[in-house]
Parts: C-alpha cells; structure tokens; sequence
C-alpha cells in the first residue's frame, strides 16, 4: 500500500522539492516531481541545475528521449507512463490521479491558506482509505 508523507508550512515549494529530491537521489531514490502546472515544472527543472554548488541532480522533463534513463522526472501530468513509480512529489492542491502506482508519495503543502485547506481534505481522503499516513511539519 502507497505510504503517504504530508510535508507541510513549507515557505517555498519548488525549492524545498529539489531539496528532497537531493536527498532521495544521494539514497538512490527514483522520484517524480509533480508540479501545478507548466511554468512550476519548469521552476523545478531549473531549480534541481542549482539545488546545490556541486551536487548534480540527473534529471529529465516528462517525455524527454533521456526521461527513461533518468532517476528523477519533472512533470505536470500524470497521464501515461514513467520509467520508475518509486516516489512522488506532488505539489499540486489535488490528488494524484493514479498515485497508488507510487510505492510513497510526498505532500508538499505550502503556508497559503488555500494550498493548506487543499492539503487538509487530501489528508482527510486518504485517512479514510486507510492509507499510511505522516506528517512532519517544517520549523
């Protein structure tokens, strides 16, 4: 069953993303950054060249010819079919469709109200489907 992990009170959501994909690709993690729409992926794909002064984060936009060879897609739809369902990162105020593909998802909520209330009915939702859930709320 999918593990579900809401991370939320987060100031900047494409930044606290590439930072967790740091983390997951230095454990050899295969994620899929999810973003709201075209214009936050392409925040995210630029953001994950600078993640860092020496980390290098190999990374591919959804149906890039490299995206099948790449531990760490950028997309803003999870239409179709990816090379790896280990994680996913959504950063959109919906729920996934098809996010029982992912063995854990990440719930990046922000500090807006509106992106907060999204955040509470997804958790609500998936508690009543019994889903493992945590919750880790940044400082």
């Amino acid at each position: 069953m999918t593990r579900i992990d809401f991370h939320t009170n987060i100031s900047d959501k494409v930044s606290y993303a590439c930072r967790l994909a740091r983390k997951a690709y230095g454990a050899r993690g295969k994620l899929v950054l999810l973003a709201a729409d075209a214009a936050q992926a392409a925040a995210l794909n630029s953001g994950l060249w600078t993640v860092g002064e020496t980390d290098f984060l190999p990374h591919a936009m959804a149906g890039d010819a490299l995206a099948p060879h790449s531990p760490i897609i950028v997309t803003d739809s999870l239409e179709g079919e990816f090379p790896h369902y280990d994680m996913l990162v959504n950063l959109t105020q919906a729920t996934p469709l098809r996010f029982e593909r992912f063995q854990r998802v990440f719930e990046i909520i922000s500090t807006a109200e509106d992106d907060a209330a999204a955040g509470r009915k997804r958790y609500l939702a998936y508690k009543q489907q019994s889903f493992p859930l945590t919750h880790f709320v940044a400082a």
